[in-house]
């Protein structure tokens, strides 16, 4: 199989730091690839309307317009879901005090230091395109 011949899908992803050195990943129900919180956009949803309400429903984060940095757009083989790969708007989110809540499909939340995630099983746009972006801020 070709990557021209995987099917895209479009996501919302957030990089959340807590401005100490630690990174919040999640791990969706029945899965074993930790990961940024955040999801598929909807038909006609911005990507970071998206983001909001994945944070709000995933990890219970209430995520104003200005909290959230656009860092990019990036694709790469879809963690959970064979035959597809993701497209990622990735924005930046510091969330010092915030307290994760698991909702929805996330059975697992963790912060975690930077060295400690690279030894984590990651989702490929994990791997390798937020974690080295997360070492740069």
């Amino acid at each position: 199989m070709t990557l021209d011949s995987l099917r895209t899908i479009r996501i919302a992803a957030a990089l959340i730091d807590d401005g100490m050195g630690h990174l919040l990943l999640v791990r969706k129900a029945g899965t074993q690839w930790f990961m940024q919180a955040g999801g598929k956009m909807e038909e006609g949803e911005s990507a970071l309307c998206a983001l909001q309400r994945e944070l709000s429903e995933e990890i219970g984060l209430s995520l104003a317009n200005s909290a959230a940095r656009h860092l990019g757009q990036f694709s790469a083989i879809a963690a959970n879901e064979p035959g597809h790969i993701v497209e990622a708007d990735v924005f930046h989110v510091r969330a010092p005090q915030h307290v994760p809540r698991k909702n929805a499909e996330i059975e697992e939340v963790v912060w975690v230091t930077f060295s400690e995630a690279a030894s984590m099983p990651l989702a490929p746009l994990t791997r390798d395109h937020i974690l080295p972006l997360a070492l740069s801020l």
